[in-house]
């Protein structure tokens, strides 16, 4: 009987040393990407810090597999102790799983259909990054592998930010920043604001303002309103409401119209309450969205937005289950709470306000409103930044200048030819790693 059990031990030691270790390496080919894929494909530094990433769990992998080995050649077998060591070898290969599983589900997309979108999405958050490096030289420092996106099946974009400690990693960091898209959003261009959104959040964790956004954005609303709760509520909001004012002054008011068409539902959700979430109510989002952009000067478009929101919802307010208090007390709020995070200098930003560090002017929406004409007739203004490409998009889809099939085919051929050219360009100085 004893010898029955040491065989069976020595089996399953056997059986982990031979998984262990076999997720170590990712390569283009491991994942399916062929050479036609290559335009749409990960950089080589985006796999070198998945590798790095892999190797790194790897080496505790040897280690836990060197003990448990090490104790078969030692004493006779316990079998308590064999088992311990191996669950403690299971916990480093589980890690490893799940870090390759990772990487793997994003790289493997860009071998799909949606390969030429995603590339696009890459796209445009490189250009939002190298729009804050042009206005703003030296707030981004030593050269950053861009976000990547990718695709899963829940509702709604969101991001991991680069650094960020990840559950699905059991704690692992990110190495670079994951932009999800659901599958059904990544080929409609005039939807990107919300990728623009996104983006915001990566660039505020990058550019290191988090904690100072949120400390004077608790103080302004106290001092406005002297009330705790009202102080907590909007502090817990702040990085939400930048990445929408940081979606404004990258994409203008068409990002506005993207995200007023994301929130919009009816009234049963529009009009509650989540007192533990990071987002703002929806009703009072927009409203936030319009004070920005009547702030960097567009007042008919802002004006346009509220009225738009008014009317689907005003008339719900009695009914609304928002605390009474927040209501009356926003429209007073918005405009500090706005001043505030995009206007007031920041030492994070080197003493510039958001709306220093991204410039949005009228002729910059000039230019979006123009690519908008010239792509209803199947192309795109040459030097358009791909931030306004998508702007563009949204214009066209709302004036209807042309199908949503044909906009959506001349955008995103556009940009992954944009994408295609700058991963061929070397790198210089600090820009993005491709």
């Amino acid at each position: 009987m004893a010898d029955a059990l040491q065989r069976f031990l020595r089996a399953k030691v056997q059986s982990i040393t031979f998984r262990a270790g076999r997720l170590s390496r990712l390569t283009p080919q491991d994942v399916g990407i062929r050479p036609r894929d290559v335009p749409y494909a990960p950089s080589t530094a985006h796999f070198a810090a998945a590798n790095a990433r892999l190797m790194e769990i790897d080496r505790d992998v040897r280690r836990a597999l060197e003990r448990l080995n090490g104790r078969l050649h030692g004493a006779p077998l316990k079998p308590h102790e064999v088992l311990e060591r191996n669950a403690l070898l299971e916990r480093e290969i589980d890690r490893a799983r799940r870090a390759y599983g990772l990487f793997f589900d994003v790289f493997s997309q860009r071998g799909t259909r949606f390969a030429p979108a995603l590339a696009a999405c890459d796209a445009i958050a490189v250009d939002c990054f190298q729009a804050v490096r042009k206005a703003a030289p030296g707030l981004l420092q030593g050269p950053m592998l861009k976000p990547l996106t990718y695709l899963e099946h829940g509702f709604s974009p969101a991001t991991f930010r680069r650094g960020v400690l990840l559950r699905r990693l059991l704690g692992e960091r990110n190495p670079f920043p994951l932009i999800r898209v659901p599958y059904e959003r990544v080929e409609a261009p005039w939807g990107m604001g919300v990728i623009l959104h996104e983006i915001g959040h990566n660039l505020q964790a990058d550019l290191g303002i988090w904690q100072e956004t949120e400390v004077a954005l608790q103080r302004r609303v106290l001092h406005a309103t002297g009330n705790p709760w009202l102080t907590r509520l909007w502090g817990r909001w702040h990085k939400e409401i930048f990445a929408d004012l940081m979606a404004c002054l990258l994409g203008g008011p068409a990002s506005v119209h993207s995200m007023k068409d994301f929130l919009a539902y009816p009234p049963s959700r529009v009009l509650t309450f989540h007192p533990l979430s990071a987002h703002p109510t929806p009703f009072l989002r927009v409203f936030i969205q319009a004070e920005m952009l009547r702030r960097m000067g567009f007042q008919r478009q802002a004006h346009e937005v509220c009225g738009n929101w008014n009317r689907l919802y005003r008339s719900r307010l009695p009914f609304a289950r928002i605390p009474r208090m927040l209501l009356a007390t926003a429209p007073r709020l918005i405009p500090h709470v706005v001043d505030e995070i995009a206007f007031q200098p920041r030492r994070g930003l080197a003493q510039r306000a958001l709306v220093d560090v991204v410039p949005f002017w009228p002729s910059d929406q000039e230019r979006i409103e123009r690519a908008a004409e010239s792509l209803a007739r199947g192309h795109i203004p040459p030097g358009l930044p791909p931030r306004y490409v998508v702007s563009a998009s949204r214009e066209a889809l709302e004036r209807r200048l042309a199908p949503p099939e044909r906009i959506s085919r001349t955008v995103l051929n556009h940009l992954v030819r944009l994408g295609s050219r700058s991963a061929r360009m070397p790198a210089v100085g600090v820009t993005l790693a491709a």
